[in-house]
């Protein structure tokens, strides 16, 4: 059969506590993101600008979501004889017990047989969670380059922030390329180094293979937690690839907000288009939808909004999906409104982010009181229904679906209402 060079495996299954009640219901990585799109699909994406044509999704967490979002791979020009994406979930095998993803190596390691089938001569195994534009094919030419047996894409991060990653100790080898890894930590308390990994790792398949079956008998399956620091132990060849450009981590909701605003601006730090991200546009029929609507007492300003919304408010600094509607003399700023909102006639949302199918009756008020600096972000579960004249204080949390007893007083700032 023909091999591909490069099989990538994509790490798409975690939920992300961090972003409550956004995870509800889909894995991370098929959270939307800019208006019309999916984390996942800068992965996605960066293979297929890298020329990357065998994919494997392993997937766990309430999966359907991120499934249907995948639809064929036809979006990233993965089907042909010898190209695709192929979904990967937990199956049960000669054992008793069904066999769910432990940890990240785990997932790897339980689909061995796959990943030997393809024959591969480098593995790149990635996350779905994080918003960047690479080219794979530079960090794959530096791990042949240096005869890797693992190679590591790293970024700088300020110290403060670096407890929180993976954390590598480069020497100065190949300068602003990258360097041979000298230490590494997983999420030190105190740490030594600013080179935080992307988890974006490129393998030797011989040593993962061997890696993978030597830590199966242990109780940790995590590649930073484990499979990392036992190569690290071994005196295997480890460089550290350095990426420069932006690296979105979206593990909060802050985060995530942020790197929503960050498409905005005159000059934004994400620039989808000239990233070439594609998505799928037949998922939730974006591709069928009428063009965006504002009508003439409508104002927008330094905002993104997708076919099939209809404003006739006030949309300002603001991140609209497909199918939103904002009525006549509401407010939205800084926020950003998942598929199929609707925002009632003088409504006020400062500092929002809200899930899909949510409906705001007239005259609520979600956020920091008007004239007011815009703190802690306000997060609305998805098919709500917010009754009129109803007030949500910042920073609040609301869950998908709140039944209408639960709505019968306002909710304080900081609440968490279930």
């Amino acid at each position: 059969m023909h091999a591909p060079s490069t099989l990538a495996m994509i790490l798409a299954g975690s939920r992300v506590d961090e972003l409550n009640v956004l995870t509800c219901y889909r894995p991370k990585s098929a959270v939307p993101f800019g208006g019309f799109c999916r984390v996942i699909d800068f992965a996605l994406s960066n293979l297929m600008n890298s020329g990357i044509e065998q994919i494997a999704i392993l997937s766990q967490y309430r999966s359907f979501s991120l499934i249907n979002h995948i639809g064929t791979g036809a979006a990233w020009d993965m089907i042909g004889r010898y190209r695709g994406i192929s979904i990967l979930p937990p199956f049960k095998g000669m054992e008793d017990s069904a066999d769910w993803y432990l940890g990240s190596a785990d997932a790897i390691y339980k689909n061995l047989d796959f990943i030997r089938y393809h024959q591969p001569e480098e593995i790149l195994i990635l996350s779905g969670d994080h918003i960047y534009n690479m080219d794979y094919r530079k960090m794959i030419a530096y791990h042949h380059e240096k005869k890797a047996d693992l190679t590591i894409g790293c970024i700088q991060v300020p110290l403060e922030k670096a407890h929180r990653f993976g954390v590598a100790a480069l020497d100065d080898e190949d300068g602003e390329r990258g360097g041979k890894v000298l230490s590494y930590w997983e999420k030190p308390a105190e740490p030594q180094s600013r080179w935080a990994s992307l988890t974006v790792m490129c393998f030797r398949p011989e040593v993962l293979y061997r890696a993978l079956e030597e830590n199966h008998s242990q109780d940790s399956y995590e590649f930073g937690r484990d499979i990392i620091p036992m190569l690290m132990a071994q005196n295997r060849r480890i460089y550290g690839y350095k990426h420069q450009g932006y690296w979105g981590y979206t593990r909060t909701i802050e985060e995530y907000w942020q790197s929503n605003m960050d498409l905005l601006g005159d000059n934004p730090k994400i620039d989808m288009e000239q990233w070439g991200v594609r998505t799928n546009l037949a998922h939730r029929g974006i591709c069928d939808l009428q063009p965006t609507l504002i009508r003439t007492e409508a104002t927008v300003q330094n905002s993104m909004i997708y076919n099939g919304c209809v404003v006739e408010g006030e949309v300002r600094n603001s991140i609209l999906f497909p199918g939103v509607r904002v009525g006549k003399a509401a407010v939205v700023d800084q926020s950003v409104l998942f598929f199929n909102n609707v925002i009632g006639e003088n409504c006020c949302l400062r500092k929002v982010v809200a899930d899909v199918n949510s409906v705001f009756g007239e005259d609520v008020r979600v956020g920091p009181i008007s004239g007011q600096e815009a703190g802690a972000v306000t997060v609305i579960g998805w098919n709500n229904q917010i009754p009129a004249h109803t007030v949500i204080g910042e920073g609040a949390t609301i869950d998908p679906h709140l039944p209408a007893e639960q709505w019968k007083e306002d909710v304080a700032p900081g609440e968490v209402r279930r």
